[in-house]
């Protein structure tokens, strides 16, 4: 990105390029998803677009799709044979209308297990997208290992409190085997506020210490405040065995999923601290903070941007689940209630609950941006 520094607006183009690279990937894949499954199962996909509102550039394919490129691009649609808008919601009119030609290629005539399957397929493409990175990254890249020794404890921390002792070998925590020290912190920095049970190797006798991350705010070195977990142990890289570990293509792909979970995890564990109140929501970030996140993170390297595109990826697919209306997820609970029924429900209802699933997309827009402007801003 170093030939962006000679434009004129560089400190905008570094973090807008970035992003719109990061989310273009992302939501190209997620409806590649959609748009993959309804042809196999039928279904006439009218549009393919990248991005919402007037439309800068597109073509139409020999199946009659026009694919484009939009002036908003900050997401994405597919729009289906039947729709009557971008969200997927029926056009129940002229679904009633239809010749028997086109319910052949109509999405609300397609059998409610197609249906399911071709809106599941956006999240499973994100999951998809995130595990073959993942798997690329670690067979070309490798992973940073450190032998998980704790070299030193920070004086008054939790740490010191809790009685580890430098020479300390981490071998668990909460049952999670810890293979580099690096591991640590991925599982402490998302848990302020609950024990953890710490597995440690020390002189040959393997001991169990119990400990509470404290919640400390930190500063990263591009100038991003988190509140995290912490614990007050480190990890002298000489003393512990830096390396580089790459991975056969098996093994990499074993990685890539246990990381794709692990993220999964964490971000369900953030939402259940959010709820306990173990921590704040002033965490959850929107496109602001991901384009600032984006740029910061492009400035060390292409390998670093796209491993950000496999963390977006795993993000989006798991939102796009969430049983929300106008998500894939309150789709899927549509669906789900069909199947029960026998029947859809009523074109009344489902109105109903796409307004109020816009409403609740809409609430959590301006509040995650709300929380960009006061943490990169104030």
């Amino acid at each position: 990105m170093e030939f962006l520094s000679n434009l004129p607006g560089y400190g905008f183009l570094s973090y807008a390029v970035p992003f719109l690279v990061v989310l273009t990937i992302v939501v190209f894949f997620h409806e590649l998803g959609h748009f993959l499954v309804a042809r196999w199962n039928g279904v006439k996909v009218e549009a393919f677009s990248i991005g919402f509102g007037p439309e800068l550039w597109g073509f139409d394919d020999r199946l009659g799709t026009r694919w484009r490129v939009s002036a908003i691009p900050l997401g994405g649609y597919v729009k289906f044979f039947g729709d009557i808008n971008e969200a997927s919601a029926p056009d129940m009119a002229k679904a009633a209308a239809m010749s028997e030609a086109e319910k052949a290629v109509s999405f609300i005539h397609k059998p409610v297990a197609r249906r399911a399957a071709v809106v599941a397929a956006g999240p499973i493409a994100n999951f998809v997208l995130a595990i073959v990175i993942f798997s690329l990254s670690f067979m070309i890249l490798g992973r940073v290992i450190t032998d998980p020794v704790i070299t030193s404890v920070q004086a008054g921390s939790p740490a010191e409190q809790a009685g580890f002792e430098a020479g300390d070998i981490v071998r668990s925590i909460d049952g999670t085997k810890i293979e580099s020290f690096t591991d640590i912190p991925r599982l402490v920095a998302p848990s302020p506020g609950r024990q953890l049970s710490f597995v440690v190797d020390r002189q040959g006798e393997e001991i169990t210490i119990p400990i509470t991350p404290k919640l400390t705010e930190r500063t990263d070195r591009f100038g991003n405040k988190q509140k995290i977990g912490f614990v007050g142990m480190a990890n002298d890289s000489k003393e512990a065995n830096l390396r580089i570990e790459r991975y056969g293509p098996g093994n990499a792909v074993v990685e890539a999923v246990k990381e794709t979970w692990f993220i999964v995890a964490r971000t369900f564990g953030y939402i259940s601290d959010i709820i306990t109140g173990r921590q704040s929501a002033d965490q959850l970030g929107g496109p602001l903070r991901i384009a600032k996140v984006s740029g910061d993170v492009a400035t060390l390297g292409v390998g670093a941007l796209i491993n950000l595109a496999a963390l977006l990826s795993v993000s989006i697919g798991l939102l796009n689940l969430f049983p929300i209306p106008l998500l894939d997820g309150g789709h899927l609970v549509f669906y789900a209630i069909e199947a029960i029924r026998g029947r859809p429900l009523s074109e009344r209802a489902q109105e109903i609950g796409f307004r109020i699933g816009f409403a609740i997309v809409l609430m959590m827009m301006v509040f995650a941006t709300w929380n960009d402007v006061t943490q990169l801003f104030f």
